[in-house]
């Protein structure tokens, strides 16, 4: 698979649960040469974890297979080579799957798998762990598509190396060819979350049509044999590709300038984004340096059982409800067997004075507990919310009954060395190729901070308005920490942004992150700050330590926080 100016790589699935028909889509609204598909997170591997422990013949995506039932045909026919890490925990399993649905529909095509990352023996003696897997390259993707695969099945790799793998293989780059790789692996960063490129979740939404943004298209990148890329979308599909939507997604879920991954360490200090025509962003002058000499592994483990309760708060005297309701449940817990050994209370003043809408007049009082016992969390909570219906407060009602409580997992991260963890390529053949570490690495250590920019000069009048007036942001989760990305749209605007929101205004205007450690990072080509907020969200997304458990909407938070904005910012 080599040759060509330009390789189109298309996204069709940024999630386990994404737009069912973007394979469709994307197949048939416009040519492409390869077709990603990411299917996995954190959390997705809990559940897939889950599903393995209930029928050890699964732990894949399997709506992945469904959308190949009417679509494998169509790659077939175009010439499309689909690349994709549904494989999840089985991507052998998931290989052979995908041969069997071929023979069924009658459309021959040669699977590859890639395998090595399941790291569960060596953590078989962990208490409670539920999943392994070390995030590999594309290497062994690449591989297998110079062996002439149709279709790659992986397991855990970097969302990004379904690209760089590809792009490895079509233009033939070597190992140390670093700038090329980390262009790619800056390209496929944009691509992975699907939509959130092209539209999706984007801050200035409101900036654009409407109607396009009601079904985005999914994106696609031209990469070009120098690393570069251009980002857009099929003509006639929905959402936008500006710079604002590809600087958004840059952002999201990465830290600081160098952004370390198993093939290369992608400067991202060094990218630069034009807008190259309607819904093309041009992607140029990455810098890349060699990998760190470790593999990031995720742990997954069940952390115990978990129960919720909401409470209605209706009308007056909100704060001494929401005391008589914490008194009594409290009571309650005391007087039981065995007292939950986690108990949080979240009050959220949702309410409004002389309101004429219900809703508008009630605050929520949010109970969760959790312990590792599942009898701790069941009927001590339920029994006990359930007899304060008519022995309560006032108005008295919950948002939904109250259950038995179920299982949360825990999310943690640890590094191996690299030359510890196999990386295997099983050919369409059958044949097995072993993949070999990378012969130079470098420790990724973080970067001096840039120069700022000189000061924005003004009159000193300002006034006092939401920071989304001037300024995007984009919110994610790296197992319990929070990144939020911000970024202004003008010069004027970034030459006051770089020097008002430091990391201590952003835990004055984020009083939740006040003792929290923040760490800034400056990106002047972006016109950008990252902020990594290390323990906001605990354990990790699927232990829901949080209303909003994996931050996605801290960046509008924050966004809808007001300060004193310089006039000339109007």
């Amino acid at each position: 698979m080599t040759g060509g100016d330009v390789l189109r790589v298309g996204n069709a699935s940024g999630f386990y649960g994404d737009r069912f028909d973007a394979v469709r889509e994307m197949l048939t609204d416009g040519p492409l040469d390869v077709l990603t598909g990411d299917y996995l997170a954190e959390l997705t591997m809990l559940i897939l974890g889950r599903d393995r422990l209930k029928d050890p013949t699964r732990g894949y995506a399997k709506t992945f297979l469904r959308q190949l039932e009417d679509t494998l045909g169509l790659a077939a026919e175009r010439g499309v080579r689909i690349v994709t890490n549904a494989g999840g925990l089985n991507p052998a399993g998931l290989a052979e799957a995908v041969r069997e649905l071929a023979e069924r529909v009658g459309v021959p095509v040669r699977v590859a798998h890639v395998e090595g990352d399941d790291l569960m023996a060596r953590y078989a003696g962990r208490a409670g762990v539920l999943t392994a897997n070390a995030y590999l390259g594309g290497a062994g993707i690449a591989a297998c598509l110079r062996a002439g695969a149709e279709v790659v099945v992986t397991g855990r790799v970097t969302d990004a190396a379904l690209v760089s793998g590809a792009a490895a293989a079509h233009f033939g780059w070597a190992p140390t060819d670093h700038d090329r790789l980390a262009g790619a692996v800056v390209a496929g960063h944009v691509l992975e979350c699907g939509t959130q490129a092209t539209g999706g979740n984007y801050a200035f939404f409101a900036a654009h049509d409407a109607d396009a943004l009601r079904h985005p298209g999914f994106p696609l990148a031209e990469i070009a044999a120098d690393g570069s890329s251009v980002i857009t979308k099929h003509p006639g599909t929905g959402g936008a590709v500006t710079v604002g939507t590809v600087t958004a997604q840059l952002l999201y879920e990465t830290a600081g300038a160098r952004y370390a991954g198993p093939d290369v360490t992608a400067r991202l200090d060094t990218v630069r984004l034009t807008q190259d025509g309607t819904d093309r962003v041009r992607i140029d002058g990455v810098r890349g340096e060699a990998p760190p000499p470790t593999l990031k592994v995720g742990l997954t483990r069940l952390g115990g059982w978990r129960n919720a309760v909401t409470f209605v708060l209706t009308g007056l005297d909100i704060e001494a409800k929401a005391a008589l309701v914490r008194e009594q449940m409290e009571a309650a817990f005391d007087a039981a067997e065995r007292r939950p050994a986690g108990v949080e209370w979240t009050l959220a003043r949702t309410d409004h004075p002389d309101a004429a809408v219900q809703e508008e007049a009630s605050a929520l009082l949010r109970l969760v507990v959790r312990d590792a016992d599942q009898d701790a969390v069941g009927r001590v909570v339920s029994g006990a919310a359930v007899e304060l219906a008519l022995g309560s407060i006032p108005g008295f009602h919950v948002t939904a009954p109250p259950g038995k409580g179920e299982p949360y997992g825990v999310f943690e991260a640890e590094y191996v060395a690299a030359a510890d963890v196999p990386h295997t390529a099983v050919l369409p053949d059958g044949s097995r190729t072993e993949l070999s570490p990378p012969v130079e690495t470098r420790e990724p250590t973080p970067l001096a901070e840039p120069p700022l920019p000189e000061p924005l000069a003004h009159d000193g009048r300002t006034r006092r308005a939401p920071l989304g007036l001037v300024a995007g942001a984009r919110s994610g989760d790296k197992g319990g920490s929070a990144n939020v990305g911000v970024w202004a749209r003008t010069d004027a605007a970034w030459r006051w942004l770089a020097h008002e929101l430091t990391a201590d205004r952003l835990r004055e205007l984020l009083p939740e992150t006040a003792d929290l450690p923040v760490t800034r990072h400056v990106l002047p080509n972006l016109r950008s700050l990252n902020f990594v907020i290390d323990g906001l969200l605990g354990a990790g997304v699927a232990a829901q330590a949080r209303f909003d458990p994996q931050a996605k909407a801290v960046g509008e938070w924050l966004r809808a926080r007001h300060l004193d904005i310089p006039e000339v910012l109007r």
